[in-house]
């Protein structure tokens, strides 16, 4: 790194925990400082973060977070994100608002469409338009709905209108603000409903002046680029502003000397009216001792982490709620905290939680902790860490953010990143016998009088009240205008409209840096994929290199489960990693688990065919594991313990699983609200549909509510159903099982796969029959909340469609043209989307946090009428089929691999059906949109409904023979 393109290097070091070469440079003419980690990862991330302490709540670092992405110097465009969204490779395009920072991260596979990212976003950060109108419509303004009566709306303002409307986001919300009183911390950076209509252009333009400078930025790379390239690219930015102080500096609160007790209402239905949340929090040290921190996420695990863990089997065991609350220790903030408590207790029941969690840790400081609790935590934490498998989010970003804890307070960025120095320390110090864990449960915990305990209590006519409250302030603004002020509310709202509507030039699109046909791979990257067959079971083999780790997954067929009992597989499922075994209590069981493995999860997998038709359906139960090579065995022998020796006469046990999964589906129902209409609507056309909204939607909901007084009164009956599952799905007939590990060491681990599979059960279940239950086509579902989520599908398959490959790239443009526009830009919903299953032939339409119902149905239903217009130019169509084949080439990492490789070949999706769907991608023109269109079209004469939304809103909606359904 020779030259430094007005960059000094701090530091230049190795970073063993990620085989990285890590280093840190300031620029010399702003400050701003880079972190580039140099490693062997394809997936390249880049990242800007600001600090941007918020003074009040009125949503601003939020608002300026969306507003920054609607258009820069460079790329005026109305909105570049979206245009990039439409026509990149990425892996990641987002940005998040956290309570202290704002952070813009990208991630490509391709190294031209990486360093495209960063220039949209290094310009959108620094040289964003953000006109009125912007900040109008992303943030919050009036609008005249009927005649005479005077509205708001915004993106974000809807945003949280739902973001309130969860009692678990405001019980999250207020256990972090009320440890923080005097810090910027105490207030919501996200943005309070009843706030953010204070928040005025100058104020927003004012935040960006003040935080949007490179002496207040924080830049990072990670991946396989070059280095000097990276410091050439922030130069050319950072390069144009001289330096100069800004006052970010996010303040220390200062401890309280007494605890403190907070009462607050929430909104809760009619059948929620005796149910309360309470959790107790606890402000803890700095972030900057990263020994501290690693003993501290020990000790969480070894608290909460396992349904056998002390203080979660003590609240859960008590009875007096139904599910754990709290966020267990945040990490990410300036001063950690901790939080835990229940949810739905019977109200004035929080002082005993309160007094149970106190005794509680009490008694564990003074008794000791279990030696194989601490053990469990020990290894899980170091599993997570140095296997650092973060899913579809690229393993980059989470080191960015990892590292942001300290370096965002001037702190060293490396320091949470080199865990092995701390991890080894903490061993050591349990092995000599010292009570470390035991010391911080006393230390921070019983004798730290910063604590706050927080009650919700419930209110069925919060809701209502705040919507009257509302109501009756925009009443009196409205009567307190003069015909002037009525006028320019109009015309403001005439002007947003016209902006809106007003497509980008073809100048300005070409502004947008662009990939060519060219650049994408012609073929689709393949799987390795071997098959072993051990009698009736099949065995998949995925040789990929997994740094030291064994990835199983075992898939048990679901054909024979009797139709009454499908409900029941996927608890069913949890119990078998949960109740213990006839060789194992259930709290050793789950230890041992975590102890000796990475964790064992199952999974409810449901899913069409290729070619089979609606009535027929793949459905498997699958039990996902993983263990170091060193530990395999140790893992075999638990799955093989609990497949044939689940004990399942731990009632109680099986009564708080059922409770708890009631209840985590109760409040699901309102943040995702959207996917609950997709479920309801997709269970409409496939027994697919009907068996997966069976397993995961509100019929099992209704389910569970039946089931918890099954258990009640008649446990022995349940435990029959129980034991009736596994003998007609943990039989090695028709099982797949499917392992990833590294090449080198697939034939020793496969010997001891292989001898599983060969002591599986042995049991030829009869095939049964399934029914797909009715669901009307028309559908409101009432829920407390002061937004709606919107669902429309449509059944192609009626319309005498076929798939084509083509048909993906006409969806994909429908969401990020046609339902980004008028749902969200317009609209004023966080979020639409549409989802095309190419195996059954259905599309479903969903709306997010929308003000709108009826607005909204409409425009799903003439999605068709807009493709059969459509007038895509050859550069449009370009991005569009590049963004399809991004979305077809996500990146993955080697344990997904082989899970979808297993799974591509159970649905029939060949490497043949595949690679014709591909060239069909890549050959897409807008004869096909067109025709897609009229698909579409057609199917909306017959279009399927499903609203979710508050009591008024459902009874408002102008839908023909609606069927009500009230859930909570």
């Amino acid at each position: 790194m020779s030259p430094t393109f007005g960059f000094t290097v701090l530091r230049d070091e190795t970073l063993d925990e990620y085989a990285a070469r890590a280093i840190l440079a300031r620029h010399d003419r702003t400050g701003a400082q880079v972190l580039s980690l140099c490693l062997d990862d394809a997936n390249k991330v880049f990242g800007i973060s600001f600090r941007t302490p918020p003074g009040n709540s009125t949503g601003v670092p939020h608002i300026l977070e969306h507003s920054v992405l609607c258009g820069s110097r460079k790329y005026p465009v109305k909105e570049p994100f979206v245009e990039l969204l439409k026509g990149s490779l990425q892996t990641f395009l987002n940005a998040f608002t956290y309570p202290d920072k704002t952070c813009y991260p990208v991630a490509s596979t391709n190294l031209r469409d990486f360093h495209n990212l960063i220039d949209v976003y290094l310009d959108a950060v620094f040289y964003p338009r953000i006109p009125r109108h912007v900040f109008l419509q992303e943030g919050w303004h009036f609008e005249w709905s009927d005649p005479g009566v005077l509205t708001r709306s915004g993106v974000v303002f809807n945003e949280m209108k739902g973001v309130y409307s969860s009692p678990d986001s405001v019980l999250g919300e207020f256990s972090q603000r009320l440890l923080f009183p005097d810090t910027t911390y105490g207030v919501d950076s996200g943005g309070d409903p009843k706030v953010i209509p204070t928040l005025t252009y100058e104020e927003f333009k004012a935040f960006h002046d003040t935080y949007y400078h490179p002496s207040n930025a924080r830049a990072f790379f990670s991946g396989d680029d070059d280095p000097d390239e990276r410091l050439r690219i922030l130069d050319d930015y950072f390069s144009r502003f001289d330096a100069r102080p800004v006052d970010s500096h996010v303040a220390v609160q200062v401890p309280f000397t007494a605890p403190r007790d907070k009462e607050m209402p929430y909104a809760a239905a009619p059948g929620q009216a005796d149910r309360g949340f309470v959790t107790v929090n606890w402000l803890l040290p700095e972030t900057v001792d990263q020994d501290l921190v690693l003993t501290l996420e020990v000790l969480e695990h070894v608290l909460i982490g396992l349904p056998s863990s002390p203080l979660r089997k003590a609240l859960l065991d008590s009875g007096l709620g139904e599910d754990l609350a709290g966020a267990g220790l945040e990490t990410e903030l300036r001063q950690m905290y901790f939080s835990v408590g229940l949810k739905g207790i019977k109200i004035g029941t929080s002082p005993e939680v309160e007094k149970l969690i106190q005794g509680t840790l009490a008694w564990l400081a003074d008794s000791g902790l279990p030696p194989d609790a601490v053990e469990a935590g020990v290894n899980a934490l170091e599993f997570a860490l140095r296997e650092n498998n973060t899913g579809s989010f690229p393993r980059g970003l989470s080191l960015m953010l990892r590292a942001l804890t300290t370096w965002l307070h001037d702190g060293d960025p490396l320091s949470p990143l080199r865990f092995s120095g701390p991890l080894e320390r903490l061993k050591t110090r349990i092995a000599a016998g010292e009570k470390v864990l035991e010391e911080a449960i006393r230390a921070y915990l019983l004798d730290n009088p910063h604590r706050v305990t927080l009650s919700l209590v419930p209110d069925t006519e919060l809701d209502a009240k705040r919507l009257a409250e509302e109501r009756a302030d925009l009443d009196a603004i409205a009567a307190g205008l003069d015909e002037q002020g009525k006028k320019a509310i109009t015309d403001e709202q005439a002007e947003l409209r016209r902006l809106q509507e007003t497509p980008d030039t073809p100048e300005a699109l070409a502004t947008i840096p662009n990939l060519a046909l060219g650049d994408l791979p012609i073929d689709e990257a393949p799987i390795p994929q071997e098959v072993r067959e051990h009698g009736p079971v099949s065995l998949f083999l995925h040789p990929l290199e997994t740094a030291g780790i064994a990835y199983l997954d075992l898939a048990f067929p679901l054909g024979g489960v009797p139709d009454h009992l499908v409900p029941l597989v996927p608890l069913f499922g949890r119990a078998l990693l949960e109740l213990g075994t006839d060789r194992t209590d259930a709290v050793s069981l789950t230890r041992r688990i975590a102890a000796k493995t990475g964790g064992i999860s199952r999974e409810a997998l449901v899913s069409s065919r290729v070619g089979t038709g609606p009535d027929d359906a793949l459905a498997r139960l699958v039990l996902r594991g993983k263990a170091t090579l060193e530990k395999t065995q140790e893992f075999l022998d638990i799955l093989e313990e609990l497949i044939g020796g689940t004990d399942f006469g731990n009632r109680e046990r099986f009564a708080q699983m059922a409770i708890e999964a009631k209840s985590r589906l109760e409040r699901r129902l309102g943040p995702a609200g959207h996917a609950t209409a997709g479920s309801r609507l997709r269970a409409r056309y496939t027994l697919a549909g009907s068996v997966g909204e069976r397993m995961h939607g509100v019929s099992q909901l209704f389910y569970l509510r039946e089931l918890i007084d099954r258990i009640d009164t008649d446990y022995d009956a349940v435990r029959r159903d129980l034991e009736t599952l596994r003998d007609v799905v943990l039989t090695r007939e028709g099982t797949i099982a499917g392992l990833t590990v590294s090449p080198a060491d697939m034939a020793m681990t496969e010997t001891a796969v292989s001898g599983l599979i060969n002591r599986l059960p042995v049991a030829k279940p009869a095939p049964a029959a399934w029914s797909r239950p009715a669901v009307p086509p028309a559908e409101g579902i009432a829920i407390p909340a002061q937004v709606h989520y919107v669902g429309v599908g449509l059944d192609l398959s009626k319309t005498g469609w076929t798939f084509d490959g083509a048909n993906l790239v006409a969806a994909r443009h429908l969401r990020m043209a046609y339902l980004w526009d008028r749902v969200r830009v317009r609209g004023g919903a966080y979020g639409a989307f549409c989802s095309l299953d190419r195996l059954s032939g259905q599309i479903v339409f969903v709306s997010y946090r929308d003000p709108n119902t009826d607005a909204t149905i409409d425009t799903f239903r003439q999605a068709g009428r807009y493709l059969m217009e459509a007038t895509l130019d050859a550069e449009e169509m370009t991005r569009a089929i590049i963004g399809t084949i991004g979305d077809i080439d996500a990146h993955m990492l080697p344990d997904t691999k082989g899970h979808v490789a297993m799974v591509r070949r159970l649905v029939g999706d060949t490497p043949e059906i595949r690679a014709a769907m591909r060239g069909q991608v890549l050959a897409a023109s807008i004869r096909q949109f067109r025709e897609f269109g009229e698909a579409l079209d057609a199917a909306a004469k017959n279009a399927a409904i499903v609203v979710l939304g508050p009591t008024p809103s459902l009874d408002a909606l102008s839908v023909p023979d609606l069927s009500r359904l009230d859930v909570l």
